[in-house]
């Protein structure tokens, strides 16, 4: 009986290991902080963003100053001329709320800015990865920078390296 037993148990030991998975770590900002073309695109987005900004700030400025020039000669002005004042200020809030929401909001020019020129660099990316986990047999590939819950993994694991020679950069 403990003869069969054993062999049982050895046997479904055994078993799972057959069918264990493989996984495979990367480091996504490691890879991205080693390709050129990546930082580069990186440094194109944060020269627009700015000068983006700077067009939203300078609206929001002359705003500002109609709101003090109102604010200033409000006890003076008539009806007519404080409405046509309030009408201005309130444009002017507007136009630059419209104009940061243009270029900063969910579909604005920066998100169309950065899936222009880094999701081709991702896409890349992610065929490498996906060639190395196919031919080496992975059932998953986890990055490990945005993966939280990782308190620790083997660096024999990690593939960050073999992904950049892959894609033709030599570390």
């Amino acid at each position: 009986m403990k003869k069969s037993l054993f062999l049982t148990v050895i046997s479904l030991f055994m078993a799972v290991a057959v069918h264990a998975q493989k996984f495979a770590l990367v480091d996504m900002e490691y890879i991205l902080g080693n390709i050129p073309a990546y930082e580069q695109a990186n440094k194109q987005i944060e020269s627009a963003s700015k000068q983006w900004q700077a067009e939203v700030d300078k609206l929001a400025q002359e705003a500002k100053q109609l709101f003090s020039a109102y604010q200033a000669k409000v006890e003076t002005m008539s009806k007519a001329e404080r409405q046509k004042s309030e009408e201005a200020v309130i444009a002017k809030e507007k136009a630059a709320s419209d104009l940061r929401r243009k270029y900063f909001g969910p579909e604005g020019e920066l998100q169309k800015k950065q899936q222009q020129l880094l999701q081709p660099i991702e896409d890349q990316v992610y065929e490498a990865v996906k060639t190395i986990a196919t031919r080496r047999g992975y059932a998953a590939v986890i990055d490990r920078a945005s993966a939280s819950s990782i308190l620790f993994a083997s660096p024999d694991i990690d593939i960050s390296d073999e992904v950049l020679d892959q894609m033709g950069y030599h570390n």
